[in-house]
């Protein structure tokens, strides 16, 4: 696999520990992490070559970070990175362009 692969998986796992430990410390709610995480979501595809230049596993390699987190955002305290990798993948939506 991939070095970068790998960092990915890394900070994705750390960003998430770190969400539910910021709504276990009361800081912010799962409803509050998942508005920004669907900001930021609206904010990458809003890109303009995001839908010009991107093909579209480029756009879901953009976009998986974020679904990533908001998974993860969803789940107790699991956090294996392939079983959220991969309700990823199977609640993918296809992308208006593709429809």
């Amino acid at each position: 696999m991939d070095t970068g692969n790998l960092q990915i998986q890394g900070i994705c796992l750390a960003i998430a520990s770190l969400n539910k430990l910021l709504i276990a410390k009361g800081v912010l709610s799962d409803g509050e992490i998942d508005t920004a995480l669907q900001a930021a979501e609206a904010a990458a595809s809003g890109d303009e070559r995001f839908f010009e230049s991107l093909t579209p596993p480029q756009r879901d390699a953009v976009t998986f970070p974020i679904r990533f987190l908001q998974e993860a955002n969803q789940r107790g305290d699991d956090l294996s990175f392939s079983a959220i990798a991969k309700a990823v993948g199977e609640n993918k939506k296809p992308y208006n362009d593709q429809i």
